[in-house]
C-alpha cells in the first residue's frame, strides 16, 4: 500500500461533534487535510506539545518518551493504518537495537507521541481519499484566520487583556500549577502578544 506523509497543521473546535475537537493533519506533499476527531483531554496532550509548555511533573505521553529514551526505544514512525465505521486507528513502529515492533494506539496518543518524538506521521493513500479534504487555492488562508479568532476567544481576550503583564505571569504560573494547560496556553499567547508590541 502506498504511504503518504502527513504533518500536523493545528487543532481546532469540532463544528460537527459538541465539546470535542478537531485534529488537522496535512498532506506534506499535496493539497489535502485530514481531520480527526479527539477529546478534550486528548486535544490538550497535544496542544501542550505544540505550544512548548512544560508541566511541573511528566504526563503520561511525556512518561513513555522518558521511558523510552533511558530504555534505547525509538518510535521510528506513526502510521494511520485503518479507519472503521468513521474511526482512525493508528500503530506506532517502535525500534530496539536491531528489532522493530509494531503497537496498536489510539490516532490521537499516536500523533501526541510522533511530536515528542519528532517523528514522520503516515497514512495510506486508501484512507486519505476516503476521509480527507481538498483545500482549495485562497481558503487556507482565510480558514486558519477564523479558526485563529475562534481558539482565542473575545471573552477570554478581554478578560487577559485587561491585567497587567505581572498579573499575566503570576496567573500563568497559577495555571501551570494547577495543571490548566490550556488556560496557561492563552496567559503565554497574550504575554507574547504584549512582549511582541513592546
Amino acid at each position: 500500500m502506498d504511504k503518504v506523509e502527513l504533518r500536523f497543521l493545528r487543532i481546532t473546535y469540532s463544528h460537527t461533534h459538541a465539546g470535542a475537537y478537531a485534529l488537522i493533519l496535512s498532506e506534506l506533499e499535496g493539497d489535502r487535510r485530514l481531520p480527526i476527531i479527539i477529546g478534550g483531554v486528548e486535544a490538550q496532550a497535544i496542544a501542550i506539545q505544540v505550544e512548548n509548555i512544560k508541566p511541573a511533573r511528566p504526563l503520561t505521553h511525556d512518561l513513555f518518551k522518558n521511558v523510552s529514551d533511558t530504555l534505547g526505544i525509538t518510535l521510528k514512525e506513526v502510521i494511520i493504518n485503518d479507519l472503521v465505521e468513521g474511526i482512525f486507528h493508528a500503530k506506532l513502529v517502535l525500534t530496539l537495537k536491531d528489532r522493530e515492533v509494531e503497537i496498536d494506539a489510539r490516532s490521537s496518543d499516536a500523533i501526541a507521541l510522533a511530536l515528542r518524538f519528532d517523528c514522520p506521521i503516515f497514512t495510506y493513500e486508501f484512507i486519505l481519499s476516503a476521509a480527507g479534504l481538498k483545500v482549495e487555492e485562497g481558503e487556507e488562508s482565510e480558514e486558519e484566520a477564523e479558526e485563529t479568532a475562534k481558539a482565542k476567544g473575545k471573552g477570554e481576550r478581554k478578560t487577559a487583556a485587561s491585567m497587567t503583564v505581572e498579573e499575566l505571569r503570576t496567573k500563568l504560573e497559577e495555571a501551570l500549577d494547577n495543571e490548566d494547560y490550556e488556560g496557561a496556553s492563552k496567559l503565554r499567547d497574550e504575554l507574547k502578544r504584549r512582549e511582541g508590541t513592546n
